[in-house]
């Protein structure tokens, strides 16, 4: 499963990172784009996008699958439902600040370190795209959060890794497959992952990290062009 998905971003993002490394510009003033432009024209780049959407969330269908059990639903076991939707929002707001606070504050002391490359996090904002940015932070979110800590969660716990080793190694992946953004973003999604797996154990829920995460994607995708033009 995870050379079909995270684990094989996890290779290339290393892969990435020590590509860059070896190039004679320094790590800050590479750059890496978040959603690039598949087309020139719009309608065709609208139409790659959702077919890379779409593609993905097969992936999310069939880690499901995969942890569905006779006379068990995988959605309702995971915790991957709306029956505390308005718990799971609460939950997911506070993870947003917890998360995403520190997190642009890490960013901008990576960058100003040198740690970092200048990450883009859209191409632009045109109208057009604001919905597909959102689905793509929506994909972002079952994506990971499903692959993470549904499916890893349960796979690791059932050969006998112990909770907190799990939770380690599972934030150890996702780090590194952020690793083609540098240091920064290495540190900072591996202190996502902790927070996330304990708040996983605790809760018992995927979605309020579903929502936090796209949540969080959202204003990165979509925020962030709004705001750049005014920042140094």
């Amino acid at each position: 499963m995870l050379a079909l998905s995270l684990g094989q971003s996890a290779l290339y993002a290393v892969l990435s990172l020590v590509r860059a490394l070896l190039r004679p510009e320094a790590l800050s003033e590479q750059s890496a784009a978040l959603n690039p432009s598949r087309a020139e024209e719009p309608v065709w780049d609208v139409v790659y996008r959702l077919l890379d959407i779409g593609f993905d969330l097969c992936l999310v269908a069939l880690v499901v699958y995969l942890l569905w059990e006779p006379g068990r639903s995988a959605l309702r076991r995971i915790g991957l439902d709306l029956r505390s939707l308005p718990r799971d929002l609460g939950r997911a707001a506070i993870l947003l600040v917890v998360i995403g606070v520190p997190g642009i504050a890490l960013y901008v002391g990576a960058r100003l370190l040198g740690l970092n490359v200048d990450v883009q996090a859209s191409s632009g904002i045109d109208a057009w795209l604001v919905p597909v940015l959102v689905l793509s932070a929506l994909r972002a979110g079952l994506l990971e959060e499903v692959i993470l800590g549904g499916y890893l969660f349960d796979r690791l716990g059932r050969i006998g890794w112990r909770p907190w080793t799990i939770i380690l190694a599972v934030a150890g992946l996702r780090a590194a497959y952020h690793a083609y953004q540098g240091f920064g973003a290495i540190v900072g999604n591996f202190a996502m992952g902790v927070v996330f797996g304990w708040c996983y154990r605790r809760w018992g829920r995927v979605m309020p990290l579903v929502l936090a995460h796209a949540l969080i994607d959202v204003f990165a995708f979509v925020g962030y062009p709004l705001v750049a033009p005014f920042l140094p």
